[in-house]
Order: C-alpha cells, then sequence, then structure tokens
C-alpha cells in the first residue's frame, strides 16, 4: 500500500512545480493582459477608422442614388401636372443638395 502511495506522489510531486509557475505566471501577467484589452477597446486603429468612413461615404452615395432615382420620378409625375409631386421634388432636391458637398470627389482616371 506504502508502495502505490509513493507511485502516485513521487510523479505529483515532480509535475506539481511546473503547474505552480504556470499559475504564478498568469497571476503575474494578469494586470498587464487586462489594461492591454482595455486600451485595445478604447482605442480605434487607422484601419478601422478608414473602414468605419469608408462604409459612411457609400451610406452617402447610396442615399443621393436613391434620392435622383426618387426626383426623376417626382419631375415625370410633375411635368404630368401633380403639384404634390412638384413639391416633393423640391424637397428631394433640397436634400440631395445637402449631402451631396459631404461626399469626396475622386477623379476619374484618363
Amino acid at each position: 500500500m506504502r508502495r502505490l502511495t509513493y507511485l502516485i506522489l513521487i510523479p505529483a510531486a515532480v509535475m506539481l512545480p511546473g503547474c505552480l509557475a504556470k499559475a504564478v505566471v498568469d497571476v503575474a501577467t494578469a494586470p498587464v493582459r487586462v489594461v492591454s484589452k482595455g486600451v485595445d477597446l478604447a482605442t480605434t486603429s487607422q484601419s478601422e477608422a478608414d473602414e468605419k468612413r469608408g462604409r459612411e461615404i457609400r451610406r452617402r452615395e447610396e442615399r443621393v442614388a436613391k434620392l435622383e432615382r426618387e426626383y426623376q420620378k417626382q419631375l415625370d409625375e410633375c411635368e404630368d401636372g401633380s403639384y404634390r409631386a412638384c413639391s416633393k421634388a423640391r424637397d428631394t432636391y433640397a436634400e440631395m443638395q445637402q449631402i451631396i458637398p459631404t461626399i469626396p470627389y475622386e477623379p476619374e482616371d484618363d
């Protein structure tokens, strides 16, 4: 019985310091990991900022394209004599004029 106990205790004694060392390292590096995670969450990388800006520009471009389609439809109805369509066309055009300056100009390649 005593031999069985020694057979169990000797490998456990050899492996235990490695486990303790790992636990000590984990405890020691925990504050650094927590702080770095907080900094990661609090800051925005340049690529993330660029992606966000690109999404916003595409959203505005899509909105202007939709407004242009609505505007053309409203103009057609206005020419057919609908005063309501004329009023809506003026409002749509005004909204387009507010959004267009916020979209960056990209010159065409020749």
